[in-house]
């Protein structure tokens, strides 16, 4: 449920500490140029306050617009505010007609794209990112703590549904990414906070199956696709080492069929080890479904006539021939 004392009243303020412009607002609002006028918020984020938090849409509309009348508009010659209403009249909750938002959105089209955009050919630097991190992450993020509710995510499902990418469009997604490199430190902290996310209960597809239906659909845009050798050895160096979600975990059996993959010992009555029954059920599987276990590339068979057996790329030494040989019973 839409928290209804959401809403708040704030203050730009000047460096004498007086009130250029007052405004209402929620979430991040104040930290934003007004959409009216050309007022924007000061630098120094100090010099931004709340008047007045935890109000309804309602009361905050009528601190607004009391606090505007207190201080009066430059504009009307009434007092020091640069506001150029005299509050009252914000746009949440209204509601625009199909035709309104058509027209709106002819108006914007190719108005920031390309050399327009007042970022063309810039980029944020590090210190800026670093301030727009803290004003918009954590506990400063709307969803902080929050998760949607499942009619929510049902009308999102439904707003995206037969909505397709063009080929263009894919290409310039893949050029923006192309080449950018996350550091081991970034995909350190993805992998830890990604952990047990969508495990056991949280998966969506927890006690779930896909249909025969979506296994055929999925099945014929796998079919043909080979990434190349290049990308493999990518995705390898992705996952190598620290990166690997499950580096430094040893699998663990209880010896009643049950295994699992941890750092630590998970229990009383644990041991090291997949355990003989999930091996054999390992091996049953790969027998059922024709797997054959992969063969060290380069390397064959050799053997020293005298029952033993090695494998190696090149001969191991004098007497050893190609071949497993023929095993040697020994008399008792």
């Amino acid at each position: 449920m839409v928290n209804p004392y959401r809403f708040y009243t704030y203050a730009y303020l000047r460096k004498d500490r007086t009130p250029y412009y007052i405004g209402k607002g929620q979430t991040h609002r104040l930290l934003y140029k007004p959409k009216t006028g050309d007022v924007r918020p000061p630098k120094d984020k100090s010099r931004i306050i709340y008047l007045k938090q935890n109000l309804t849409e309602e009361e905050a509309f009528k601190h607004e617009i009391y606090m505007i009348a207190v201080f009066g508009r430059k504009d009307l010659g009434t007092g020091i505010l640069r506001n150029r209403t005299n509050g009252g009249e914000g746009a949440s909750g209204r509601i625009e007609s199909e035709e309104l938002k058509k027209k709106k959105s002819e108006m914007m089209k190719g108005k920031y794209v390309g050399e327009k955009n007042s970022m063309y050919g810039k980029s944020h630097s590090q210190e800026t990112i670093q301030k727009l991190r803290e004003i918009q992450g954590g506990k400063n993020n709307p969803m902080y703590g929050k998760s949607h509710s499942d009619e929510t995510k049902r009308r999102q499902s439904e707003a995206r549904k037969g909505k397709l990418r063009s080929e263009e469009s894919k290409r310039k997604q893949s050029e923006t990414i192309r080449g950018k490199l996350r550091s081991s430190e970034t995909r350190k902290k993805q992998i830890k906070e990604k952990r047990g996310r969508r495990a056991g209960k949280n998966h969506p597809m927890y006690g779930k199956s896909h249909s025969e239906e979506t296994k055929r659909k999925q099945s014929e845009i796998k079919k043909g696709k080979k990434y190349s050798k290049e990308t493999r050895r990518k995705q390898s160096e992705m996952r190598k080492g620290q990166n690997n979600p499950n580096y430094g975990t040893k699998w663990w059996n209880d010896g009643c069929g049950n295994c699992k993959m941890s750092v630590e010992c998970p229990g009383e009555g644990w041991v090291l080890g997949v355990g003989e029954e999930n091996r054999r059920k390992n091996s049953e599987s790969k027998k059922k479904y024709g797997i054959k276990p992969p063969s060290p590339k380069g390397k064959k068979w050799w053997n020293d006539r005298k029952g033993n057996t090695k494998m190696s790329v090149e001969c191991p030494g004098e007497g050893w021939v190609i071949g497993r040989g023929k095993k040697i019973r020994t008399l008792n």
